[in-house]
């Protein structure tokens, strides 16, 4: 068992092309860390430097407190698991598992021994003499788990592998894939795009955009306290609400339109509204802290907004209603799958276009009995509502969680 540490990492091809920038992350022994962004962020560079695929432009990459740059990709010791399975047609699920330690020439007996308490784990104790084609998707997926598994490596790295199966199957098979790697302990990196993979199957979630890390931190903490507009318009399904809005002069209210909602106390500390009073600011607030305000009541002040009904959603448990409010709506797609070859760190809201032709979106309790075209109030959760700045994206909750540790 081994850490697995990138100090500085830089990833620049011939054509000064920048894939990775500054790249530091740190997997603790025993810990799932998945690495998530849009396509083209550069998260596969980063796990094929690691596996040795890619060589290091600048910075340092260790296992185990060991540095491995100059190291081929079999004497790392790691195991890696691609999207495409990569199995040996002609060999059965017993051999596939274990061809890397015949290889070494390892006993038949032990190979053997090892081959089945794999399979064991992974629940294929009754495929090994099966081929490929006789599996199922999530078989094959786990043959190519099992594979990895058997040579006890100091860390594994999956790019991907879950992204061929359909969406059923990759519900199962990403709670499967969690369940083995805290049964085995070993510090793994995961890459995926899938923003509800990672949050779902992490220990810790780190965010990157264009080459750079965004934030790393416990699934819970990147979407309760998105540290910049990206990250906030990355991680949630559905995404934050973010519209265009304005402090007053005090700091304690923020005006939508013309609508006025009461700032969170927390958020009126000189400290960190101070730069922005009386002037512009992106407001977020998630979908489901938008409430039916003739099912719920919220306390005295300014917690309510009024909007129109474009659309609603009928999900059985809940409700999601498609809504529009006089105030421009930020629409951070653009951005996200933006590919530009040089890039701001962070989102801003000049990267981001008023969206005339999206709504917000309120999650409601599924006794709501909102309807299309309908004039309704929303109740705001305002304790857990969002603020950046228009310039550099960066949360001002996240600065006041900061200064609150």
């Amino acid at each position: 068992m081994a850490t697995l540490t990138l100090s500085g990492v830089y990833k620049r091809y011939p054509n000064g092309f920048e894939a990775v920038s500054d790249l530091d992350l740190d997997v603790a022994d025993g810990e799932f860390m998945v690495l998530v962004g849009p396509s083209g962020c550069g998260k596969t560079t980063a796990l094929r430097m690691v596996a040795g695929l890619e060589d290091v432009t600048e910075g340092t990459i260790e296992v185990g407190g060991r540095v491995v740059n100059d190291l081929s990709p079999r004497d790392r010791d790691m195991a890696m698991v691609f999207q495409n399975y990569a199995l040996y047609p002609h060999m059965t699920v017993a051999e596939n598992i274990g061809f890397s330690l015949s290889l070494k020439k390892m006993p038949k007996a032990e190979l053997r021994r090892k081959v089945e308490e794999a399979a064991e784990i992974l629940g294929l104790s009754e495929h090994l003499d099966r081929k490929p084609a006789q599996l199922s998707g999530g078989q094959r997926q786990r043959v190519a788990m099992g594979r990895a598994i058997v040579r006890s490596p100091a860390a594994f790295l999956m790019d991907e592998p879950l992204s061929n199966l359909d969406a059923k199957l990759r519900v199962h098979m990403r709670a499967e894939v969690a369940r083995i790697q805290r049964r085995l302990g070993v510090a793994t990196l995961y890459v995926t795009h899938d923003q509800v993979e990672a949050m779902t199957m992490g220990d810790r979630v780190a965010v990157m955009r264009t080459g750079r890390l965004q934030q790393c931190a416990p699934p819970r903490e990147v979407y309760q306290f998105p540290a910049n507009l990206f990250v906030a318009a990355f991680i949630g399904s559905p995404p934050m609400n973010l519209y265009q809005g304005e402090l007053d002069a005090q700091g304690t209210t923020v005006k939508l339109g013309e609508q006025i909602l009461d700032l969170p106390a927390e958020l009126r500390d000189e400290r960190l509204s101070g730069p922005y009073r009386g002037k512009p600011v992106v407001v977020g607030i998630r979908p489901e802290e938008l409430g039916d305000a003739a099912i719920a009541s919220a306390d005295g002040g300014r917690r309510r907004l009024e909007g129109t009904v474009d659309l609603v959603e009928e999900l059985g448990s809940e409700k999601l209603v498609h809504f529009h409010i006089d105030a421009a709506r930020l629409s951070a797609t653009d951005a996200l799958l933006a590919s530009e070859d040089e890039e701001p760190e962070t989102l801003s809201a000049g990267e981001i276009g008023a969206a005339t032709a999206t709504a917000g979106v309120a999650r409601v309790g599924a006794t709501s009995r909102i309807t299309a075209d309908a004039r309704v109030t929303f109740t705001v959760d305002i304790d857990r509502m969002h603020l950046f700045d228009p310039e550099s994206g960066s949360s001002l909750r996240a600065a006041a969680t900061a200064t609150a540790a």
